[in-house]
Parts: C-alpha cells; sequence; structure tokens
C-alpha cells in the first residue's frame, strides 16, 4: 500500500467517525438526566409555594387593599402597625391552643400506647379504630363537634346534665370562657391518634430483655418506666412533640369552622387572623406584615427541629 493510499484511508475513517458523530445522539450524564427529573417537581414548587410566598412578603412592605387597584410603598410601617396593635394577644392565644392541642393529645395518646403495647386481646382491631379520628378530615370533625357542643341538642350538654356538674345548657363556642377549651378538645380528638401510633412504634423497639433484667432485679412497673422505657423513648417524644407544636401553630381548619375565631376574639389565632385581615378587612398590607412575622416564629421553630433531629442522629 502506498503512502497515497494510507492518507485516504485515514481520510476517510476521519470522515467516517465524523458523519457517525453528527448522526448519533449524545449521551446525557447521569447528573443532567437528575436535573431533567427534577426541573418539573422544582417548576411546579416554584409556581405553587415559592411565587406566592415570596408575593405575599413583599405585600407586607406595601399598602395594598384587595378590593382596589394599586399600592403604595409604607416600608415597615404595616409591621409597626401589626405589632403595635393586637399582636401580642394573637401571640398568646395561639401559644395557648398549641400548647393545649400538643400536651394533652400527648398525654392521651401516650397512655394508649403504653394500653396497646401490652398483651391485651383485641390490641390490632382497637389499634385500627383509634385511627378513625386521625383520618377524617379536619372540616367533618369540626360540623362533629359543633354538634356535640351545640347549646341545644348537644350530647355535651346531655352528657355534662345527666351526671350534675351543670344544671342549665351552655353555650361552649359562644363564650369566651369556653370557646377555646372545645376547640382544644377538638382538635385534641383529631390529633391524639398520630402520637398514639408514633409512640407505641417507639415502646415496641425497647429490649423487652431490659425490663425482664430488672423486673427479676426487684423494679417495679413505674419504676421500670422511669428508668427503662422513658429514657429510650426520649427522642421520639422530643421529635413528636416538636412536629405537633409546628403543625399546631399554623392550624386554621377547626379554629375557622367551629368559632372563626370568636366569639369576641377568644380563639383567634396568627392564621385566622391573617385570613381575617385579607379577604374580611381587604388589608393585604397588613395581614402581609402579620403573615411575616408569623413566619419568623415559625422559622425559629424549624430550626429547633433540625437541631433537635441531627443530635438524634448523632445519638
Amino acid at each position: 500500500m502506498t503512502h497515497r493510499d494510507v492518507d485516504m484511508t485515514s481520510s476517510q475513517t476521519h470522515t467516517l467517525e465524523h458523519r457517525k458523530s453528527q448522526t448519533t445522539p449524545r449521551r446525557l450524564s447521569d447528573g443532567q438526566f437528575a436535573v431533567l427529573l427534577l426541573l418539573p417537581g422544582v417548576a411546579l414548587l416554584a409556581g405553587v409555594v415559592l411565587y406566592p410566598l415570596i408575593a405575599a412578603l413583599v405585600t407586607a412592605f406595601f399598602e395594598q387593599s384587595l378590593v382596589l387597584p394599586g399600592r403604595t410603598f409604607v416600608g415597615l410601617q404595616n409591621l409597626v402597625d401589626v405589632l403595635q396593635g393586637d399582636f401580642l394577644r394573637l401571640l398568646r392565644q395561639t401559644l395557648v391552643f398549641t400548647l393545649g392541642t400538643t400536651l394533652l393529645p400527648f398525654v392521651i395518646g401516650f397512655a394508649l400506647a403504653l394500653a396497646l403495647n401490652t398483651k391485651i386481646r383485641g390490641a390490632k382491631v382497637l389499634r385500627g379504630l383509634m385511627l378513625i379520628p386521625w383520618l377524617v378530615p379536619g372540616v367533618v370533625v369540626s360540623f362533629l363537634w359543633m354538634w356535640i357542643f351545640n347549646a341545644n341538642y348537644g350530647v355535651m350538654n346531655a352528657l355534662l346534665q345527666s351526671v350534675g356538674l351543670i344544671d342549665d345548657p351552655q353555650a361552649w363556642l359562644a363564650q369566651p370562657g369556653t370557646a377555646m377549651g372545645a376547640v382544644v378538645l377538638a382538635k385534641t380528638w383529631q390529633s391524639f391518634p398520630w402520637m398514639m401510633v408514633m409512640l407505641l412504634a417507639g415502646l415496641q423497639t425497647v429490649p423487652v430483655e431490659l425490663h425482664e433484667a430488672a423486673e427479676m432485679d426487684g423494679a417495679g412497673t413505674v419504676r421500670r418506666f422511669f428508668a427503662i422505657t422513658l429514657p429510650h423513648l426520649k427522642g421520639i417524644v422530643g421529635l413528636v412533640l416538636l412536629l405537633e407544636f409546628i403543625w399546631n401553630f399554623q392550624h386554621f381548619d377547626i379554629i375557622y369552622v367551629l368559632t372563626g375565631g370568636g366569639p369576641a376574639g377568644a380563639t383567634q389565632t396568627f392564621a385566622t387572623a391573617v385570613y381575617e385581615t385579607a379577604f374580611q378587612g381587604y388589608d393585604l398590607g397588613k395581614a402581609g406584615a402579620l403573615g411575616l412575622l408569623w413566619m419568623v416564629l415559625l422559622m425559629a421553630l424549624v430550626v429547633v427541629y433540625v437541631r433537635f433531629s441531627e443530635k438524634g442522629e448523632e445519638r
């Protein structure tokens, strides 16, 4: 083969390879393919969550009405007005509702988890039945408890009168002194199954050998609970309480359906106050300012939750 033939052969090979590279599609790397898979979800998140959130926070710095066109930049004036208004009352009532609907379901859920963790007949059936309140939508729960608390034909009045605790029917949802307790009770009924399930799962991870060894050493049930069970559940108890506290701090549906924040604002929380300010008072600026302060408090709770979760993973 001559020198010229070799040059022609290599030229033809190069041309074929060039044509092949043009016709063969380029393969995506794993990273590029992962980005393509994530793009629809990120776009949906940005359109449904991030954009409305940023738009609402920006509104906090403007004087803007829901029924009038245009808006005027007012800086921090909306935040100042909210802080000088009912902010402390809303914070106090939100904390009362949040603490009540966190601690009460926890106590009930823990007690039921301890009972179901023993070898009682029908434990599996009882677990399933007790999950029903948690599976029922909040609006349905609200109407159920609205019927229970009804002043004319409610079950609560009939029950308390039958045992002699009250003489006359009470309008539980219409009195400032009892409305918050009624709302807390309704939310507790919906929340305790979730706590029960989580705590029961934790109880079933406690080594039986530890209890048997302690029992052989003469430790009673109460002593074994505080020396073995409770320390073993410390992590899950903290996470359950923190999560429930965060969820209840932003709860809306049961409060709004049962009382609408009344009577006389006795059950008003940040969630119902933001809704009322924006869609009943038509003041988007103050609603945005209230929502901004509310979000700052929620972010502080989220930071505590993340720190606690990291410590739990380290342990």
